[in-house]
């Protein structure tokens, strides 16, 4: 069994962390390695996490389900699922809670969990999970407090494309973009000018 109990220490309103910790999609893009799926009628969805245990990359599939309660604050996630092979089955649950930290003058987000694995990897799971939810834990915090830290459009990937324009106010942009473009193609070299100025003086100089 691993047991996980860590706390987070959010430089941010707890309003702003439950919006982001509260949102699976959020929550994933702060996990290296790990990818969202499908979600399914009962409010359930997948999930896959790539881990690294010694020189062995495991890759995990799992049945999640979250309960959220707004008003506390506090969510609970199951998770059922097994290794890509096949050989390591696990389950487990985690309990969070966001709450106000007057003292620092942001939020603390506590987890604790446990999770049971059964199967061929289980034993050398079990001995590097110590390290390895050290780890993911210490990146986990430092995107989270980076995403909170967002305006609320950019941490939901709203951000990510330019916000889309009017037709009269694209056409607008391209054109004022376009302008220089122009200018710079249809303005003469220098060079060129005078040495077609000095031709035609010697041409009509001859002539006189």
């Amino acid at each position: 069994m691993i047991s996980i109990a860590e706390k987070i220490d959010v430089p941010s309103p707890p309003a702003r962390v439950w919006e982001i910790i509260s949102d699976p999609a959020a929550v994933v893009s702060c996990i290296g390695g790990a990818e969202l799926g499908e979600s399914h009628p009962d409010g359930s969805f997948d999930g896959l996490l790539v881990v690294r245990f010694g020189g062995i990359r495991v890759r995990f599939a799992a049945r999640i389900t979250l309960e959220l309660d707004q008003d506390q604050r506090e969510g609970r996630l199951t998770a059922r699922g097994r290794d890509g092979q096949g050989a390591t089955r696990f389950s487990g649950e985690a309990v969070f809670q966001v709450t106000e930290d007057r003292a620092a003058g942001g939020t603390q987000v506590a987890m604790t969990g446990e999770m049971n694995l059964s199967g061929k990897l289980a034993p050398l799971i079990e001995s590097g999970a110590g390290v390895v939810v050290s780890r993911m834990t210490r990146e986990f915090s430092a995107a989270l407090v980076e995403r909170c830290a967002l305006p609320a459009a950019d941490a939901s990937g709203s951000a990510t494309s330019a916000p889309s324009k009017s037709p009269a106010t694209a056409h607008r942009t391209a054109d004022a973009t376009a302008e220089p473009a122009d200018a710079t193609a249809s303005a003469p070299r220098p060079g060129l000018w005078q040495r077609v100025r000095a031709r035609l003086a010697r041409l009509f100089g001859r002539g006189r």
